[in-house]
């Protein structure tokens, strides 16, 4: 034998001992055709389980009966009804009734293959049984015929023996029934919101006509709903919402183009249709409208299913206390709506009045108005967040730069005591973009102390303070608090609280105040409970009240500085000398298209905030004239109703003093020499249009007298920077103006006599 037969019989050798060592062990179990068995045999045995399921399930007879639909009852805090809301709005209408473009723009938005397939999208439901599994909830590409299925047949809970019924009783369906039979019972059955089920019952609720006079952009949109009624809801939406609706009524009829149902010269002429507001519920009126909307909104932001809910049985208990309501409502009546005249005065029909009230304890709403109620006027004013809140920000500049240890630029710790320069237009010393915005009629001030600055809310003090903090880190400190982020536009004009907000979340960023720092987030629902077959199921609800986002010393030290602000400053003319203790902040926007007071007692936190509101399309106007006379300030029309509210709610009782822990402010003293600003003045001396800077009085008789900082002159070697005010950010957001002040002569800070202006307070 040759040396290449020797070697390649060597090698013929070890392949045989190789294969008898891979069939040695375990291994001898698991060859390539043992697995390919077994995964026949599985499938075999699934394939004659879902025969044995298909025999077994049959197609219900009935439907699921309406009979078993039950009112939501709705309760106030004492248990008494505020409201019974159930009654099915549903009319079946027939396939041919239904425009054949409004037809198919369901089929395109929903299930383009749905007059290909066999009622089933196997993929899809396999994805949605394993996201079950996984309790992901509502997950899983269902057909129309498997969704009709569900809303006719079946019931709405997430579990894996559901789904395999519908997808038995899906395919018995899909070739029993026919195509049109199932879409017209889909189209049928579906829920759209605003309580509608079926499509008769939607075309009414959104556009207020037939189904058959419904065109296809209309039709598109109530498509589009299906995904998400109330979040897809045009009147209730974020705007976010909005346009993710637009995206998906683009897409419905992209779809139809794409399946030759819609020219794309068609398709080019498509507008979208604003839909209608919606119209009041059955039996809900006034204030009963706004408090409705408002707890289902909760309910569903907390995972409650929005077709199971309306389908009723649920008791929903509200924080709404029933005499602070009616105070409330009483409050807005003496105080605004008996002094406007519409028919004598436009301006007046353009007034709106939003209010929230908390109780900072348990951070429950114990009294909420929303406007003049449907159908008179479908928003709700306490929860709308289009406005800007203004000076009622500034509080939050200060809290940011104690709770981040801020400095002036000289490296002055920044306190209430602190002194700032508040010449009107002085430019901002350390921002990124020019900004110089002027003080509420061109008021000028001299070096004033952050205390002082807040009672009268001077600009130049808190559009330098907030580049001192840093811009970045006050945002931060307003989401903490409980403000939306998203309308925060990280720019200088953000100081003058140029961005949205809404009563409601005012009330919480102050009720957070009131807290000593631990987060309270409004709620109106205190309790839901639902009867399911007999026995009632209560609902885990959040907390409003959570964890420490200030420190109790930052806090209680705002409290104390906005004391001040009632004593001494914007508020005062109607809120000074109260029997309780209170705080709180004023606010008037720019061009006066809104105004606001948010004060607080240790027991109480109420937001008002009134808005400019054009009764033609709902556009922003300026409030200048209402009630006949000239600019609509927080101290004026808000803060009288907060007062007249707060009152008639503590029932006359002067209650507790703040329990405070507080080292300066304006119920503690200053210190006796007041570090001035390291910021010069850049304007001239005050001439002849300057304003009193007010001495800050305690809140209580018992508190030590506070008197403003006598400060120093600005030092001439620190270096100025900044321009003239910067329209494109921010324009000339104004301050705030509290009453009727007499004229006359006072001492301004650092010595210098100055005239007090009438009218500004």
């Amino acid at each position: 034998m040759g040396r290449a037969e020797a070697r390649r019989a060597r090698q013929g050798s070890a392949r045989r001992a190789k294969r008898t060592e891979r069939k040695s062990g375990i291994r001898r179990f698991f060859t390539w055709k043992k697995i390919l068995g077994a995964f026949l045999g599985v499938c075999l045995l699934g394939i004659l389980g879902f025969v044995g399921l298909y025999l077994y399930v049959d197609v219900p007879t009935d439907g699921n009966a309406d009979a078993k639909l039950q009112s939501n009852v709705y309760k106030y805090s004492d248990g008494k009804v505020l409201a019974r809301v159930g009654r099915l709005n549903r009319e079946n209408v027939a396939l041919n009734r239904i425009p054949k473009d409004v037809q198919r723009s369901f089929v395109a938005a929903e299930n383009k293959t749905f007059y290909q397939d066999s009622g089933v999208d196997l993929k899809g439901t396999l994805r949605g049984i394993f996201n079950t599994l996984r309790g992901q909830g509502k997950q899983g590409g269902s057909t129309i015929t498997q969704q009709y299925v569900k809303n006719y047949y079946l019931s709405q809970e997430q579990t894996v023996s559901r789904k395999l019924q519908e997808i038995v009783i899906s395919l018995k369906v899909d070739n029993k029934l026919g195509k049109d039979k199932i879409l017209a019972g889909y189209i049928n059955t579906s829920y759209y919101g605003r309580g509608a089920y079926g499509i008769q019952a939607a075309a009414q609720a959104y556009f207020r006509k037939d189904v058959e006079k419904l065109t296809v952009s209309e039709g598109a949109y109530l498509a589009s709903l299906l995904q998400a009624p109330n979040q897809y809801d045009w009147t209730l939406a974020s705007p976010a919402g909005k346009k993710r609706v637009q995206e998906r009524w683009a897409y419905t009829l992209n779809n139809m183009v794409e399946m030759h149902w819609l020219s794309p010269q068609e398709r080019a002429k498509q507008k979208f249709e604003i839909p209608k507001d919606p119209k009041p519920l059955p039996g809900l009126t006034g204030q009963a409208s706004y408090l409705v909307t408002e707890a289902k909104k909760e309910l569903f932001a907390q995972g409650v299913d929005e077709k199971q809910f309306e389908a009723g049985g649920w008791t929903v208990t509200l924080g709404i206390d029933r005499k602070k309501q009616k105070d409330l409502e009483k409050a807005v009546q003496r105080k605004l709506t008996d002094e406007l005249d519409p028919k004598t005065r436009k301006v007046d029909a353009d007034a709106q009045l939003g209010a929230t009230s908390v109780d900072p304890k348990s951070g429950h709403i114990v009294a909420m108005y929303g406007g003049a109620g449907y159908p008179k006027h479908y928003t709700n004013n306490a929860t709308r967040a289009d406005y800007q809140p203004a000076s009622t920000f500034k509080p939050l500049i200060l809290a940011s730069a104690m709770e981040n240890n801020a400095t002036t630029t000289n490296g002055v710790p920044i306190t209430p005591n602190t002194v700032y320069d508040g010449h009107n237009r002085r430019p901002v010393v350390g921002g990124d973009i020019p900004f110089a915005p002027p003080n509420e009629d061109e008021a000028q001030y001299g070096n004033i102390s952050v205390q002082t600055a807040t009672n009268n809310s001077v600009n130049a003090v808190f559009a330098q303070m907030g580049a001192d903090v840093g811009l970045d880190k006050v945002k931060q400190t307003a989401v903490s608090l409980g403000m939306d982020g998203s309308r925060i536009d990280v720019k200088p004009a953000m100081t003058l609280g140029t961005m949205g907000a809404s009563p409601l979340q005012m009330a919480g960023v102050y009720a957070t105040l009131d807290n000593h720092g631990k987060k309270v987030t409004p709620t109106l629902v205190t309790e839901a409970t639902h009867s399911v077959n007999g026995a009632e199921v209560k609902l885990p609800l959040k907390d409003p009240v959570g964890d420490q986002v200030l420190s109790r010393k930052t806090a209680d030290t705002l409290t104390s500085v906005l004391t001040g602000v009632v004593n001494d400053g914007t508020a005062s003319q109607a809120v000074k000398n109260t029997a309780y203790s209170a705080a709180g902040k004023t606010g008037t926007s720019d061009d006066n298209k809104s105004a606001w007071f948010v004060g607080y007692t240790p027991k109480l936190v109420t937001a008002v905030g009134m808005f400019g509101e054009s009764p033609k399309g709902g556009a922003q106007v300026s409030l200048k004239g209402t009630g006949g006379g000239g600019r609509v300030n927080g101290g004026g029309y808000p803060a009288k109703v907060w007062a007249d509210y707060t009152e008639a709610a503590l029932n006359g009782s002067p209650g507790p003093d703040f329990d405070l822990e507080a080292t300066l402010g304006a119920g503690v003293p200053p210190t006796p020499t007041p570090t001035p600003s390291d910021t010069p003045s850049t304007s001239p001396s005050p001439s002849e249009k300057p304003s009193k800077s007010p001495s800050p009085t305690p809140s209580k008789p018992s508190t030590p007298p506070s008197t403003p900082p006598s400060g120093r002159p600005s030092d001439p070697s620190t270096p100025t920077g900044g321009t003239s005010s910067d329209p494109t950010n921010g324009g000339t957001q104004g301050g705030d103006t509290g009453g009727d002040a007499t004229g006359g002569t006072t001492t301004g800070p650092g010595g210098n006599k100055v005239n007090s202006m009438p009218g500004f307070n």
